[in-house]
């Protein structure tokens, strides 16, 4: 058996071996990877803007509507959702199941441009009497929190800029740290468009939460390749590779299962964020960032 798992090891070594080699002499190209996918993001953001006037879809919490709460068991969620889309054909309508505990307790409606009375009279036409309640969201209040939101996140960069530069007193690394969290944030916003989620305001944070991982990761890799001396250069990034993968691949397992059992919406969304944004950082950090790095204390030595 001993000898099984170090045959095992081993061959797990040579691939480990043969990646890292693959890396270090391709390393210029696999930047171009992270490069494009930045571009074709930032092509379906604007596409977005273009077609609908907004870079992201927004749901009831940043764009203003109404909700009606029915706290049924009874009530089938397909049925419903088809009878209302061919009441209201071309409107925003969400309808979502309620549930606590893995059990179901009533539906929700959410939508952005019909009235609370139509939407009544045609449940009560279709379904008779039902318990209800109604809750409104201005479309002022709305649109004013996600203009807040996105201020606060520009001022996150900037200063999130300011103590970079600080830190490592150098403007291209600070700078690739920088675009390595810009690029996260894009990128997830793009993969977001293009599955077509409805951002809310617990979104919203979750793009917050994520400059703070996409800084963390970029950080260690930075002060592992800027501060430590001695060795290769290609040694200090697989020295930061192997803490900082670690770190984001138990994150990205905790955030996972999360997502899974979790029965809440927003909560739901948060986490799915996370996991795209994440599994980003792994690209921009240790292909986009490393390679950026290493491109620049290379031509620092040539120039000594």
């Amino acid at each position: 058996m001993s000898e099984e798992n170090n045959n095992y090891r081993f061959a797990k070594n040579r691939q480990i071996s043969r990646l890292l080699e693959f890396y270090d002499k391709n390393y210029k190209k696999l930047l171009l990877i992270p490069i494009v996918i930045l571009i074709l993001s930032i092509g379906v953001i604007s596409y977005k803007y273009t077609a609908t006037g907004d870079f992201v879809d927004k749901d009831i919490s940043l764009k203003g509507g109404i909700t009606i709460t029915i706290p049924s068991k009874d009530i089938d969620v397909d049925n419903l959702k088809i009878y209302l889309l061919s009441e209201f054909p071309g409107s925003d309508i969400s309808v979502r199941t309620l549930t606590r505990l893995g059990e179901k307790t009533g539906v929700t409606i959410s939508s952005s441009d019909i009235e609370s009375k139509e939407l009544l009279n045609s449940l009560k036409t279709g379904f008779g009497e039902l318990d209800y309640s109604v809750e409104e969201m201005g479309s002022s209040l709305g649109t004013s929190f996600f203009k807040e939101t996105f201020i606060a996140i520009l001022f996150a960069f900037l200063f999130m800029a300011i103590v970079v530069f600080f830190y490592f007193r150098l403007p291209i690394p600070s700078l690739a740290i920088v675009l390595s969290a810009f690029s996260n944030m894009v990128v997830t916003l793009a993969v977001i468009n293009l599955i077509g989620i409805k951002l809310s305001t617990a979104g919203v944070a979750a793009f917050l939460m994520l400059i703070g991982y996409s800084v963390d990761t970029n950080i260690l890799l930075s002060t592992r390749v800027l501060k430590r001396k001695g060795g290769e250069i290609i040694d200090r990034i697989v020295n930061g590779m192997k803490t900082g993968l670690t770190m984001t691949s138990t994150t990205v397992i905790a955030v996972t299962i999360a997502y899974i059992f979790s029965q809440s919406d927003a909560l739901r969304q948060i986490m799915l964020i996370l996991i795209i944004g994440l599994l980003m950082d792994i690209l921009n950090t240790w292909v986009q960032n490393a390679g950026i790095l290493r491109l620049y204390l290379e031509r620092r030595i040539k120039n000594e």
